[in-house]
């Protein structure tokens, strides 16, 4: 028997990097996976695979949320998981950051986030039972980062901690996973950087970069009945980067 054996879950993002690895780790492990992205080329593809379901999501968008919220439910009978993902991230220097730039990513990394618990949340609170993972970043525990990309990731913190409490009488348990600098298509501008890259991973205590099964495995973990008793539990997942 897998671990999410009959279990329904939608990861946002899921057309590429840490998204696509959770799409593949929680579908081998048995449930039926919704992969929501606004890739339409990707989610094509990840719609040949067995259990997976790709379909067409903007999470800064109210209404896509809803849409999407109420298809999956309608068509598979119950939502059990759902993890926000999706994520843009920026290397603009703070004083070049203006507010156009600030909204664009405050609405796909902070409300995107909120938009899917206010929609999906709901429907778990119906069946008195519901999983959902957040991805933060461990930029929104340190002092690292004086930008737009860390102010949204803050956010993702702060809203979690606020779910866990509003939704745990209704039997949905709401935890958030903090990476560190992840090998992924958003992050491979640091490989074009072999001294930027050799820095990082010196000053990673375990001496490299994380990989998305890093990721997955502790989404895995939180997604699973395994952690039943859990919520608004906070793992940072960084090499021990942030313990310094």
């Amino acid at each position: 028997m897998g671990r999410l054996d009959q279990k329904v879950a939608i990861i946002t993002g899921g057309a590429s990097g840490i998204g696509e690895r959770m799409v593949d780790l929680f579908s081998q492990e048995g449930a039926i996976v919704i992969a929501a992205d606004i890739n339409e080329a990707a989610l094509e593809k990840a719609s040949q695979k067995e259990n997976v379901y790709g379909m067409k999501l903007n999470v800064a968008s109210d209404d896509d949320w809803e849409a999407l919220a109420k298809e999956v439910n309608d068509r598979f009978g119950r939502i059990d998981i759902l993890v926000n993902n999706a994520g843009i991230s920026s290397e603009k220097p703070y004083q070049e950051i203006n507010f156009e730039d600030w909204q664009k990513m405050l609405s796909i990394n902070g409300f995107g986030p909120f938009a899917g618990m206010k929609h999906v949340a709901p429907y778990m609170a119906a069946q008195k039972k519901g999983s959902i993972v957040n991805i933060s970043s461990y930029t929104a525990q340190i002092g690292q980062g004086f930008n737009h990309y860390s102010a949204s990731k803050g956010a993702v913190r702060a809203i979690s901690k606020a779910a866990a409490t509003t939704f745990g009488s209704q039997g949905v348990r709401v935890n958030t996973l903090f990476p560190g600098i992840i090998e992924t298509p958003m992050t491979q501008a640091l490989s074009t950087s072999k001294e930027l890259l050799g820095r990082l991973i010196q000053a990673t205590p375990l001496r490299r970069l994380g990989k998305p099964e890093d990721i997955a495995n502790a989404a895995l973990f939180l997604a699973s009945d395994e952690s039943s008793y859990i919520t608004g539990a906070e793992l940072v997942i960084d090499g021990g980067f942030s313990a310094q």
